[in-house]
């Protein structure tokens, strides 16, 4: 925070920040939140020419990187990228450089190291007073149905709703480990692994790279080390992750898991009943949670718990939700086996 006070950031002058899942990304998250200033993440595993749209598109004034990715053993280039594009991005006043991999890059004008940024700078920083309508960030869709866009959240009611909806529909405790394998680079890594459980005081675990690698248990393994209690990934993670078998899973040991979850695209029966059965010992809930980037947080969930869950499906409307079927010409959708989007 102090870092970027020293250029000149103030509040209202957007960042973007396009880093791997390092401890990094998130506190540079949080320090952008500390003085009002609005980020913008971008996918670590985006396209330089993704990193430029939203660069132009928001006029970020920073750029943080790193100076390379490391991922199932291998390196990606980051800041090699951005010296392609800088030329392109003139709003870009100074690219912070984060060093994952220590090896020999190249270098933009703009470069500073982020060690080097931050050395010597006071660990106090007075929290920016913000409206309850303030932006606190700015995240771009993906672009599967057009092109990307900016999706601003503002300060009070995206941490109200990420906060409340992370404790009461996964019942979330204190002194719970939780574990969203998510990338912070999408909503659900900004709602469930930074925002709404550190506004509850939670420990969140985030991990780097691919769950397959170095071995194919590498989930469970992480959640058996760090006694997680509650789990929340991806069916798509699940259903790579099933096909090896049940024996990567039950040579863990498990027991400390009490509710499990799923986000991002709709979980398949076969894929929710081997979650169920195999990961949670046919003992813990599944939260299978319906959310867009728009909405912030859950909108179709079942109550970890209290609601009767069936596999495949997202079951009741979340709190104050109204959810309304339309049809292609626009006209609201009352009968069963109608058809609508």
């Amino acid at each position: 925070s102090n870092g970027m006070k020293e250029l000149g950031l103030k509040k209202g002058d957007r960042v973007t920040i396009w880093l791997p899942m390092i401890p990094e990304l998130a506190i540079i998250m949080l320090a952008c939140a500390r003085i009002g200033v609005i980020h913008s993440i971008v996918f670590g595993g985006f396209s330089k020419e993704a990193v430029k749209d939203r660069i132009k598109d928001s006029d970020s004034k920073l750029l943080f990187t790193s100076d390379e990715t490391v991922r199932s053993g291998k390196f990606y280039p980051k800041v090699a990228d951005v010296v392609q594009i800088i030329g392109d991005v003139p709003t870009i006043e100074h690219v912070i450089v984060v060093k994952r991999s220590g090896r020999e890059v190249p270098h933009t004008e703009k470069d500073i190291w982020y060690h080097e940024f931050i050395e010597g700078k006071s660990d106090k920083c007075e929290p920016e007073q913000m409206d309850s309508e303030d932006t606190l960030f700015i995240l771009y869709t993906s672009g599967t149905t057009g092109k990307p866009k900016g999706v601003k959240h503002t300060t009070a009611g995206y941490i109200l709703f990420t906060s409340f909806s992370h404790r009461s529909v996964f019942n979330y405790k204190d002194g719970d480990i939780w574990y969203c394998t998510a990338d912070i680079g999408w909503i659900t890594g900004h709602s469930y692994i930074v925002y709404g459980p550190l506004a509850n005081g939670a420990t969140s675990l985030m991990f780097e790279g691919v769950p397959t690698y170095p071995d194919v248990d590498r989930f469970w393994q992480i959640c058996e080390d760090h006694k997680v209690t509650h789990f929340y990934t991806a069916p798509t993670a699940i259903r790579a992750i099933m096909r090896y078998g049940d024996d990567h899973v039950t040579k863990h040991d498990l027991s400390s898991i009490k509710v499990l979850g799923t986000v991002g695209e709709p979980i398949n029966p076969e894929a929710w009943t081997w979650y169920y059965r195999v990961v949670g010992k046919s003992q813990c809930p599944i939260v299978d949670t319906y959310w867009q980037t728009e909405t912030g947080g859950f909108i179709m969930t079942p109550i970890a718990t209290a609601t009767p869950t069936k596999p495949g499906s997202c079951c009741m409307p979340f709190f104050g939700i109204k959810p309304v079927i339309f049809d292609l010409e626009g006209e609201e959708v009352t009968e069963p086996d109608e058809g609508g989007y």
